[in-house]
């Protein structure tokens, strides 16, 4: 009984369409990431006397760049989040009542 509802799952079109779009979407997101995190690293090493200019005291623009990278991290977390909680929990409702 466990085999053909196994199959039955990997072969409902909703389950078909859910794992590309997750899986598409989470690439998508992680690739942003990388850019976004190796763009800085890629300014820390070949744009130094750009980001070492004071904006505000002792702190250089480095620093509200780096903070900027991790307020990205969140970010982008949170619109996976609000995709993942709306088109994906719906998707996932489907086929687990497809599969009752």
């Amino acid at each position: 009984m466990a085999a053909d509802l196994v199959s039955r799952v990997k072969t409902d079109p909703n389950f078909i369409e859910l794992e590309a779009k997750r899986g598409a979407f989470g690439w998508t997101i992680a690739i942003s990431m990388v850019v976004i995190y190796f763009a800085f690293i890629f300014m820390v090493a070949f744009f130094k006397d750009a980001l070492s200019v004071q904006v505000y005291g002792v702190i250089t623009l480095a620093f509200p760049l780096g903070i900027l990278v991790l307020f990205s991290a969140f970010v982008l977390v949170g619109i996976y989040v609000v995709r993942a909680n709306g088109e994906f929990d719906d998707l996932t409702k489907k086929i687990v009542e497809k599969a009752r």
